[in-house]
């Protein structure tokens, strides 16, 4: 007998009241005008269901003597992957009314412990240790189970089988550092949890990383380009150069592998933040070595033309959607939210409830840069800048911290005892807050919704 699941009445210990809620999506269906063949159609309709119980019945017989692989999932939620019509879906109106006028980076977190998590960390099979904080170790795991709020509207919850059908045929990519591939775990762990082990495959291509749905014709990328344009810190495994030199007008030899891409997801942010200045080739170069230093901004505009310059030239903005997305913040002195006694974000296990005077060092002139430029009229290919700045700068909690690896191998205990030297405040836990990040997508994809800033 199972009994139905119930949230909470208890939320987690804390000195604000956290309100429970769970978002009940609805799904509209549209009518039908009566004609003759209103028969035929109630007779194909009735097929259809069958033979999709026959399908879903067939996989999950043949996947209860599947013997997963170490830290496989034993099995994946829904049963069989569907066969899908040829039209792409969209989300049901009724999920998406209001909004347009809705700023959906603006709310505040809801604990939900019914919704949240979206998947299991121990059921991403691809998932790295580098984002497993419970795996490494982490006692608890409220950080897993917030639901974001916009103030006047609600975020539908990502649907993955209605994000497996947007994908059929389709490549997706996503491009920059390691917060881009922080976020793109996070959508392959979302979408494992609708596609079975022996559908699905994961590669090493140089700079990518391919995620493969093989049944759907669908790959879902990651691409190392943390800065976006050519750099003497291009090479995925070997990147650690303490002088760090971009060539700002060079991109090509990044973006002949994103060409063709049905969804392109750029990022470049944290690596800007070093120093002040950048270092730049000189024009006419020949070497790492010709470089000349000018102020961050300037370079960093720089990259922005030369990014929507390749945009326009080479993409296709009737096939290929373009996104953005913004500053994910780092939380690297406690003080900034009022804890004086603590070290960097350890320890944090809520999110900040009142961003009153609180200033966690975002660079908001970069982001202010990059939303003019990305949202400028006159481009021909439209960037739609995602707003996940201001919702992440609230999740104190929601940082890797100690309980993640360093070169390769989890932290030691001598080494999580050591936060002030050790603590990572810059990447994020998964499942986590760039699950959120993917809602938002998955919202824009979906739903059809643009935007030019």
């Amino acid at each position: 007998m199972h009994l139905p699941r119930r949230k909470s009445p208890l939320g987690p210990p804390s000195d604000v009241t956290l309100a429970v809620g769970k978002q009940v999506g609805s799904y509209a269906r549209k009518g039908s005008n009566f004609s003759i063949y209103a028969l035929v159609l109630a007779i194909f309709l009735l097929a259809l269901i069958i033979y999709r119980e026959e399908l879903r019945a067939m996989a999950e017989s043949s996947l209860s003597t599947y013997q997963p692989q170490e830290d496989a999932p034993a099995a994946f939620p829904g049963g069989s992957i569907s066969r899908f019509p040829p039209e792409t879906p969209e989300i049901p109106a009724t999920n998406v009314t209001g909004l347009e006028k809705c700023d959906l980076a603006r709310g505040e977190w809801v604990f939900d412990d019914v919704d949240f998590p979206m998947y299991r960390e121990e059921q991403c099979q691809y998932l790295s240790q580098q984002m497993s904080c419970s795996r490494n170790g982490r006692p608890e795991s409220m950080y897993q189970k917030w639901r974001w709020q916009p103030a006047g509207c609600s975020l539908p919850k990502f649907d993955a089988r209605m994000m497996l059908e947007w994908l059929k045929g389709k490549r997706m990519v996503f491009i920059g550092d390691s917060m881009n591939r922080n976020q793109w775990e996070s959508f392959v762990c979302l979408m494992q949890t609708v596609v079975p082990p022996e559908a699905r495959d994961r590669r090493v291509d140089g700079s990518r990383i391919i995620f493969t749905i093989k049944e759907h014709g669908a790959s879902i990328e990651f691409y190392w380009a943390p800065f976006l344009v050519e750099s003497n810190s291009d090479d995925p495994n070997i990147h650690n150069i303490a002088e760090r030199i971009i060539n700002p007008d060079a991109i090509e030899k990044h973006a002949v592998h994103w060409k063709g891409a049905d969804v392109l997801v750029f990022n470049t942010y944290i690596w800007w933040m070093n120093t002040f200045e950048t270092r730049v080739l000189r024009p006419g170069a020949q070497n790492w070595m010709e470089h000349e230093m000018i102020v961050r901004y300037q370079a960093y505009d720089r990259v922005l033309r030369t990014l929507t310059n390749w945009l326009d030239l080479n993409v296709d903005p009737t096939k290929t959607s373009v996104f953005f997305m913004s500053m994910s913040p780092t939380h690297s002195k406690s003080s900034d939210w009022g804890n004086r006694a603590g070290i960097k974000c350890a320890g944090e296990r809520l999110p900040i409830t009142d961003m009153t005077g609180v200033s966690v060092d975002t660079d908001m002139n970069i982001f202010a840069l990059a939303k003019k430029a990305l949202g400028s009229p006159a481009l021909r290919v439209p960037v739609t800048f995602v707003d996940i700045t201001a919702m992440s700068e609230r999740r104190k909690d929601a940082h890797t911290s100690v309980f993640t690896v360093r070169q390769g191998a989890p932290l030691t205990p001598e080494q999580q005892a050591k936060p002030a030297e050790f603590a990572d405040c810059i990447h994020w836990c998964l499942p986590g807050l760039p699950d959120t990040w993917n809602q938002l997508l998955f919202v824009h994809l979906l739903s059809g919704r643009r935007s030019r800033y």
